[in-house]
């Protein structure tokens, strides 16, 4: 049997993986590359990893080989195509790996925008000492789009700033006190029509994918940030770029864009009152640590035929759906989280 890791892997990742399943062969596969991971994918009996770009799914579930595919992301695009979706095969997700890292850069585009800062960036380089206007976060209402692992750990970090918090989701259960409303998805226009700041952390699939176009975009105060830190093609590029440009909108802060990566010449760069990171929230020293002890877990899980962490009971939904029969990571991770990488 046959263990592909399409991963930056160290040899004390190898070393743990081994120690977990002895039995399975362990195959490394180059994430960027394309045909070297997709050939390997071909002799995968599991799956451990993200591909960055697609490979050939189809053919690959075909061969009625693969039996459990654990991704190293929280969004799942990169693998849940339809053939993989009407499989047999299991699949997790990593969704609440990179919480901690994602509310980080969250804040420090939400309030790096608000406090102006790129103004001031730009003062600097002309030597200019001049006093401009800021906007609060404080006393803000928030809308976060998306209420899973990301969404509940932004809104812990957001709570001590005073805001009003509304989120919406697909299975509004479990409030926390911090949060004002948690509606259904299908509250979202009130949720657009109310917030100051909107927030994506929803997942890219075929109910997703342009959501935020014009109509969704035009429903916002003129007044109101748009964050984008989920994935770049949930919002409509072109929209975008018209509402920053007429003044519809009052500005917007992305981590992801469509498409990435962004060419040098595409209009979104000239938008004004935007900030665009490139898709870095996700950055963190010991990130293949923790999908290594996530991994570990679901290892130990799958062979005593315990519930997997992050198991995709509808991989329609390309989330795991928060249930007593579904563990989550962003609930266990204290518990799993082994870190090997020496400081630098």
């Amino acid at each position: 049997m046959n263990l592909v890791l399409c991963y930056p892997v160290t040899e004390s990742h190898l070393a743990r993986i081994h120690t977990a399943w002895p039995e399975v062969e362990l195959i490394c596969a180059d994430q960027n590359d394309k045909e070297d991971a997709e050939k390997k994918l071909f002799q995968a009996d599991y799956f451990c990893g993200h591909v960055k770009k697609m490979v050939d799914w189809d053919s690959i579930v075909a061969q009625n080989r693969l039996r459990w595919i654990q991704s190293s992301a929280a969004g799942m695009d990169h693998c849940l195509v339809p053939a993989v979706i009407d499989s047999d095969i299991r699949v997790c997700s990593a969704s609440g790996l990179l919480s901690d890292q994602v509310a980080e850069q969250t804040m420090a585009l939400l309030l790096g925008w608000l406090r102006s800062l790129p103004v001031f960036f730009h003062a600097r380089l002309k030597r200019e000492f001049v006093r401009r206007p800021t906007r609060d976060l404080t006393g803000s209402t928030v809308g976060i789009v998306g209420f899973g692992g990301n969404g509940r750990r932004l809104a812990q970090v957001l709570a001590p700033f005073h805001v009003t918090m509304i989120a919406t989701d697909m299975f509004p259960e479990d409030k926390p006190d911090d949060v004002e409303h948690l509606w259904p998805e299908t509250s979202l226009n009130e949720l657009l029509a109310v917030s100051d700041i909107v927030i994506l952390n929803i997942p890219l699939n075929q109910q997703t994918y342009h959501l935020f176009d014009a109509e969704k975009l035009g429903r916002m105060k003129k007044t109101a940030l748009l964050v984008n830190m989920a994935r770049g093609a949930i919002v409509e590029t072109p929209a975008l770029v018209d509402a920053l440009h007429q003044g519809t909108l009052a500005g917007a802060v992305m981590d992801v864009v469509e498409p990435e990566p962004l060419p040098p010449d595409h209009p979104l760069w000239e938008c004004p009152h935007l900030i665009i990171t490139p898709h870095v929230a996700g950055q963190i020293r010991w990130r293949n640590d923790d999908v290594t002890s996530l991994l570990c877990e679901n290892i130990r899980r799958y062979r005593n035929g315990e519930p997997l962490i992050n198991y995709l009971t509808d991989k329609k939904l390309g989330f795991p759906v928060r249930s007593a029969e579904t563990p989550l990571w962003i609930d266990l991770k204290a518990k799993y989280q082994v870190r090997t990488q020496k400081e630098e």
